[in-house]
């Protein structure tokens, strides 16, 4: 007889999902969202710990040392340690969340359907696909201008299209960055394996290339930025805000990559392995190449991609740009074009499936580089830079995912004590279905709070430390609000029954 209802397995620490028609022809299924079998967890830790490796080593890490000592007032070794201590804490919601993950083989959007509803989980979702959508078309510009570089030491007429140019590598860079996606999870884990050892590799020799140009300890002594006599803490927690901010969107999709890893040590041990010591390296080579570039090429460079650009031996030209698009390739593709790809697909399983969904994540992207494209070429004239201003908005905007990132961790460990319906999960009508009221309100309130904030003094601080503040309180404020809701749910239950 054919199987009527979909059912669960439990397999060593993992749950399987048996399918039958009430799961499959659900409008909030499909085959790419669907939870992971056992055998397509292939996953273990180094592959981890290479995700994380090829994810670090990017454009954007290499500049945050000279953000926390321009923009926060801190010294080099104050802003190094800040680095250090941000990824250490982004492990915890990094590794909580993805205990879901790991154990059910379900991605970001679905495990949101315990906690905001199957209808309401798409409002986090968008908000979570903008932000990847934003960096996808920064590092996009990235692995562009590194593209026509390459070839303009390959083919030197190549040198003469200028802004034309960078945007040609733009859309090669796009192409080869939504083909690896539309391969799937496989072609990622070969990437990244693949990768990290020779940006690891390539990252030492530069440090070993730059270090004769500078004195470390000069360096670090240097003094900071921040007025005489005023308290190292605040500008240290405004600092360490921003950086836990920078990988706040990879602690709430993490499950999107937990899902195919062996187990949750392998999980747990390879973000520890992973993380917080390359953010650390790559951040370090980023001051140490900075303070460099003066005796190197003769001006301030903090843009790594223009200081080997001016490297006058094509050779290790050719071999640095080959380097740095590698590494923002390995970024994108992991840390900007899955989560929106499965985020897109929750609004709709039926009609957008993976390949759609990385089609409309690069549509977005070009998108909201238009106009930096358009400036390229000379179309338009404007000093506006749509990738400076991105930049700061989305480190910013990051702050907001706080509150996401707590009702996460309460709903599964706390209220659901890590017990999921996975069946349920996917059906339209379920006990996950519409809105959880709960989870949007315990949201809403701790960023409303945090625009409140910006227009008034005495809360500026609520906004300053927005991660902190917004995951703290919005996980609270779910508690309460879940809670009500499961005592609310008890109390009337008899009612319900006697009226039936």
């Amino acid at each position: 007889m054919e199987q009527v209802k979909s059912t669960v397995k439990q397999v060593g620490e993992f749950y399987e999902l048996s399918l039958a028609d009430d799961v499959k022809k659900s409008a909030c299924f499909n085959d790419d969202i669907a939870p992971t079998k056992v055998a397509q967890r292939s996953w273990n830790k180094w592959n981890v710990a290479a995700l994380w490796v090829g994810m670090a080593i990017c454009v954007p890490t290499y500049t945050l040392g000279g953000v926390l000592t321009s923009y926060f007032g801190l010294s080099v070794g104050e802003a190094l340690i800040t680095i250090l201590v941000a990824n250490i804490v982004v492990l915890i919601p990094l590794t909580l969340n993805a205990f879901a993950g790991t154990k059910y083989g379900i991605p970001f959007p679905v495990l949101l359907r315990s906690s905001f509803g199957i209808t309401g989980s798409n409002i986090p979702c968008l908000i979570r696909a903008l932000v990847a959508c934003g960096w996808f078309g920064i590092q996009t510009l990235f692995g562009g201008i590194a593209i026509h570089i390459l070839l303009s030491n390959i083919i030197p007429s190549w040198q003469n299209l200028g802004g034309t140019g960078e945007v040609f590598g733009f859309f090669i860079f796009l192409i080869a960055n939504l083909y690896i996606v539309i391969k799937g999870s496989e072609s990622i884990k070969i990437l990244e394996t693949v990768a990290a050892p020779l940006l690891l590799a390539v990252s030492v020799g530069l440090m070993f290339w730059a270090y004769p140009q500078i004195s470390i300890t000069e360096l670090f002594a240097k003094p900071a930025s921040r007025p005489e006599g005023a308290s190292f803490w605040g500008y240290f927690f405004g600092g360490l805000t921003a950086m836990v901010g920078f990988w706040a969107t990879l602690s709430l999709n993490i499950p999107d990559f937990s899902r195919y890893v062996k187990s949750q040590k392998d999980q747990i041990i390879g973000q520890i392995v992973g993380l917080p010591l390359t953010m650390l390296f790559f951040a370090s080579l980023g001051v140490i190449l900075t303070a460099a570039s003066t005796t190197l090429v003769g001006e301030t460079i903090s843009d790594p991609i223009n200081l080997i650009g001016k490297i006058q031996s094509p050779l290790w030209v050719i071999i640095a740009m080959v380097f740095i698009i590698i590494a923002t390739l390995s970024t994108n593709t992991a840390a900007n074009i899955v989560s929106p790809t499965n985020d897109f697909q929750n609004i709709a399983p039926k009609k957008i499936n993976q390949t759609k969904g990385v089609l409309l994540t690069g549509l977005i992207g070009v998108l909201l580089m238009l106009w930096e494209l358009l400036k390229k070429l000379h179309w338009v004239e404007s000093d506006v830079s749509v990738e400076a201003m991105y930049t700061g908005w989305l480190l910013g905007y990051s702050s907001l995912l706080g509150p996401i990132a707590g009702i996460m961790v309460v709903d599964y460990f706390i209220i659901k004590k890590q017990q999921l319906d996975l069946v349920e999960l996917y059906i339209a009508d379920g006990k996950y279905s519409g809105m959880n009221i709960a989870g949007l309100s315990a949201f809403a309130l701790p960023v409303l709070l945090t625009i409140l904030a910006l227009s008034n003094d005495s809360l500026l601080w609520f906004y300053q430390y927005g991660w902190f503040t917004g995951s703290i309180l919005g996980g609270v404020l779910y508690y309460l609000f879940a809670r009500k809701q499961i005592i609310s749910t008890v109390v009337n239950e008899p009612i319900a029954d006697a009226n039936s």
